[in-house]
C-alpha cells in the first residue's frame, strides 16, 4: 500500500529501527539499496547494486564520461588497435589496491584470463566472453586478445571488466572478495554483511585519474527492501539518498519540500516475453505469431506510461534502449487496439480466449495493468511474482510462458549488451530464431559502424516482425535525497558515490 502523505512516512520511520541518524554533521552518506547483494565479486552478482559497488570500488583499463560519452584512459593511461582482435594498454604506473598490492600487467592477466575461463563460471558471460586472453607484454603494457572483432570492447571494458589484485584473488577466491573488497577506487571497503549492509571508507591514496576522489569520508549502505521505509527514513533523518522512488511517492515527496527529487532517463527498457519457442510447453499458444502480435495489440502502452510510469519514461517500438547504440527504433509498429487483438485471436483459434501463467518481479501495479489489458481480450493470467533472481534463473533454465521483466543493459550504451542476452541463442533467449542470431552476431563482429548498424536493424525488424517481445517504455529513475545531499544522476543508473557531495 502506498503511502498518502510525508506524516505516514514520519510516522512509519518511528516504528523503523534506524542504526544511525543521516546528515553531513559525521561526514557520512546514509543510502540504502532495495534488492540484496549477496555477493559483492561483481563477475558473480547481475543486481545494478553489485554495478554501483564496482565502479567506487574498482577500477577497469578505461572510463566512459557520463556527461559526454567520450572513454579516457584510467588504469590505462592510453590504447591502440594492433589488428581488428588485439587491443593494447600502455598501463597508469604508481597505483595500489587498497591492500598495498602494486597495480600492474600482472593483474590484468591474470583477471582478464580467470573471468574467460569459462570453468570459473561468472555470472553475467556476455560481459566477458568476447575477450580470448590477456598477454603481458612487459611490467605495464598488455595486449588483450579478442575471441572476434568486437567494436563495442571500450565501452565493456570501462563498465563491466574491473580489475582485481591477481595476488590476493589468487589465495581468496570469489568468496573472500566476496567477504573483503579490494579494488584501487575511490572507495575501499571497511565492513560487509552479504545482503545486509555496507560500509565504505574514503580511500585516501587513490590514485585520481578521472574519478573524483572522494568527497564525503563514509558511506552507509543498507539493504532496505521497501521503498516505504526507505521513503520514512528519509523524511525523519535516516537516510540521505535513495532511488528507484515510484513516480507517485516522488511527485507527493516534492510537492511537500524540503527534499531535493530527480528525475532522470535511463537506458532500463520494460519488456514482456512471450515463449516462441516452445519452452514451457509443446502447446504453448506463445509459439503462435497471432497470438503473440494479438498481446502486441493488447496491451495500451501509452496509457500506462501516462496513467502509472510518468516521469520521463516513453513509448518503445524496438527491443532496445533508444539511449543506446544501433537502436533503430523504425520497425513495425503495435499500436493499442483490442478489437484487432481478438480478431487475431480468433484467427488463431483462441476465439475463446485462453489461461496462461505470467511472471513478474518489480513494479507489480505496472504488472496487473498489464494484466488487465489482456483480460479484456480474453487472456486470463495467473500473476507469479518471485524475486528478481528467482525469475531470471527460471528464465534461463526453463524459460516462462509469458512475462514482465526489465534490462538495464549493465549501463552499456550499446545494443550488444541487450540483444545477445535476450536474442543470441542463450538462456534467456525464448525466440530461438536463427536468422535473429546471425544478424546480432554480424552486428557483434563487424568493425565498420554502418554495417554494425544495419546488421542490428535487420535483427530487431525481424524480432518486431515475428512478435517475439512487446517492447513497452523506457524507465525514468527518480532519486530523492536530502536538501544537505548533491548529486547528479547521470542515464546509466549508476550512482557514483565518489561524485556525491554535501551542500
Amino acid at each position: 500500500m502506498r503511502l498518502a502523505g510525508l506524516s505516514s512516512l514520519v510516522a512509519a520511520a518511528l516504528l523503523a529501527s534506524t542504526s544511525a541518524y543521516a546528515g553531513k554533521a559525521d561526514d557520512t552518506l546514509h543510502v540504502a539499496f532495495t534488492k540484496e547483494v549477496e555477493n559483492v565479486d561483481v563477475y558473480y552478482t547481475t543486481a545494478r547494486e553489485g554495478l554501483i559497488l564496482s565502479h567506487s570500488i574498482w577500477d577497469g583499463l578505461v572510463h566512459r564520461d557520463p556527461a559526454s560519452g567520450d572513454y579516457v584512459g584510467n588504469l590505462a593511461t592510453q590504447w591502440r588497435w594492433v589488428d581488428d582482435t588485439t587491443l593494447e594498454f600502455d598501463l597508469r604506473e604508481g597505483v595500489k589496491f587498497h591492500n598495498g598490492e602494486p597495480f600492474d600487467a600482472d593483474d590484468v592477466v591474470a583477471t582478464v584470463n580467470y573471468v574467460v575461463d569459462p570453468k570459473n563460471g561468472v555470472k553475467a558471460p556476455k560481459n566477458v566472453n568476447w575477450m580470448k586472453s590477456a598477454e603481458k607484454i612487459d611490467q605495464y603494457k598488455v595486449r588483450i586478445h579478442l575471441a572476434a572483432p568486437f567494436p563495442a570492447a571500450l565501452e565493456f571494458l570501462s563498465s563491466v571488466v574491473p580489475m582485481y589484485p591477481n595476488e590476493y584473488y589468487a589465495k581468496v577466491g570469489s568468496t573472500g572478495m566476496a567477504k573483503q573488497p579490494v579494488g584501487t577506487g575511490p572507495y575501499k571497503v571497511e565492513s560487509v554483511e552479504p545482503g545486509r549492509h555496507f560500509v565504505l571508507k574514503k580511500n585516501e591514496d587513490h590514485f585520481g585519474g578521472p574519478k573524483a576522489d572522494a568527497a564525503i569520508e563514509t558511506v552507509d549502505i543498507r539493504t532496505i527492501p521497501e521503498i516505504n521505509t526507505q521513503l520514512a527514513e528519509l523524511a525523519t533523518g535516516g537516510l540521505d539518498l535513495i532511488w528507484g522512488v515510484p513516480t507517485d511517492q516522488a511527485q507527493m515527496l516534492d510537492a511537500q519540500g524540503g527534499f531535493n527529487v530527480v528525475n532522470e532517463e535511463t537506458m532500463r527498457v520494460g519488456y514482456m516475453t512471450m515463449d516462441a519457442a516452445k519452452r514451457t510447453s509443446g502447446d504453448t499458444p506463445m509459439a503462435n505469431k497471432k497470438v503473440r502480435e494479438a498481446i502486441n495489440y493488447a496491451i495500451d502502452r501509452k496509457g500506462i506510461v501516462d496513467a502509472l510510469v510518468q516521469g520521463s519514461s516513453e513509448v518503445i517500438n524496438s527491443a532496445c534502449s533508444p539511449i543506446q547504440f544501433g537502436c533503430d527504433q523504425d520497425v513495425k509498429v503495435y499500436d493499442y487496439d483490442p478489437e484487432k487483438a481478438k480478431k487475431l485471436l480468433e484467427e488463431a483459434g483462441y476465439g475463446d480466449g485462453f489461461s496462461i501463467e505470467f511472471y513478474a518481479y518489480r513494479d507489480r501495479p505496472y504488472a496487473e495493468a498489464l494484466m488487465n489489458n489482456l483480460a479484456a481480450v480474453g487472456i486470463r493470467t495467473n500473476l507469479n511474482f518471485l524475486q528478481y533472481a528467482a525469475l531470471a534463473d527460471k528464465v534461463r533454465q526453463d524459460g516462462i510462458p509469458l512475462g514482465f521483466m526489465t534490462w538495464g543493459s549493465n549501463s552499456i550504451a550499446d545494443v550488444s549488451a541487450i540483444l545477445p542476452e535476450f536474442f543470441g541463442g542463450g538462456g534467456q533467449d525464448q525466440s530461438r530464431d536463427e536468422e535473429v542470431q546471425k544478424a546480432i552476431v554480424s552486428g557483434d563482429t563487424s568493425i565498420d559502424k554502418d554495417a554494425r548498424a544495419k546488421s542490428y536493424s535487420k535483427a530487431l525488424n525481424r524480432i518486431a516482425d515475428e512478435a517475439y517481445w512487446v517492447p513497452l517504455w523506457t524507465y525514468g529513475a527518480y532519486y530523492a535525497m536530502s536538501q544537505d545531499t548533491n548529486f547528479k544522476p547521470t542515464s546509466d543508473e549508476i550512482v557514483r558515490f565518489f561524485d556525491v557531495t554535501w551542500n
